[in-house]
């Protein structure tokens, strides 16, 4: 009888598991859409319900981002910098290696005046989504990869900023600004990259 409990009582696990993943997942992808559209106290709303239908839910393929880095963002993109950072801290915490993470948790941080450490946290974003991008458009050339940032846009952007960074004559008003959309144009870029190669000539 007590197997028979414990086999009820696992297989109920799975199934909340499973439920609370894919409303997580739903969550997440109206929260990005809301982003896109500059709707960003619905895009908040969105992300505090995936944070707490699933807080390790990672959402992507290529560029894998978990739910608080979106909720981070999000609280960032409303004015709410304390919560931000509180966030974003704990997101870097779960991936150190979460470069648009790292991105807003440098822009964060100079809302609050550290300077100093947004600088080294924006660059460190920065150099990050562009090694990401280099290699994905190089590892994967003749397949998925040859559809991210086909025009190198996005990272002749980034080289410009990380020069401007280098020379130490740094507008501030320009970098943060860069950064706020560098944040949105590369969250874009999965989407256009899987749409042209939908939409790709077929032999």
């Amino acid at each position: 009888m007590r197997v028979i409990y414990f086999l009820a009582w696992l297989s109920l696990s799975v199934l909340l598991s499973a439920c609370a993943t894919i409303r997580g997942g739903g969550d997440v992808d109206q929260g990005r859409q809301a982003l896109f559209e500059g709707n960003y106290k619905a895009a908040l709303g969105y992300f505090q319900a995936a944070e707490q239908a699933d807080p390790n839910y990672i959402y992507g393929t290529e560029l894998r981002e978990g739910v608080l880095s979106y909720l981070g963002r999000a609280q960032y993109l409303n004015g709410n910098y304390a919560q931000a950072r509180q966030t974003l801290e704990k997101a870097l915490f779960q991936h150190k290696s979460g470069n648009v993470a790292r991105l807003y948790f440098g822009l964060t941080l100079y809302s609050l005046g550290d300077q100093k450490s947004a600088l080294t946290n924006i660059q460190a974003g920065m150099n990050g989504i562009n090694n990401f991008l280099n290699y994905t458009t190089e590892t994967f050339r003749f397949s998925f990869g040859k559809y991210w940032d086909a025009s190198e846009g996005i990272r002749a952007g980034i080289k410009s900023d990380l020069a401007m960074i280098s020379s130490g004559n740094i507008d501030w008003e320009k970098l943060i600004a860069d950064g706020e959309s560098l944040g949105i144009t590369i969250e874009r870029e999965p989407d256009l990259a899987r749409q042209q190669e939908e939409d790709r000539p077929r032999r």
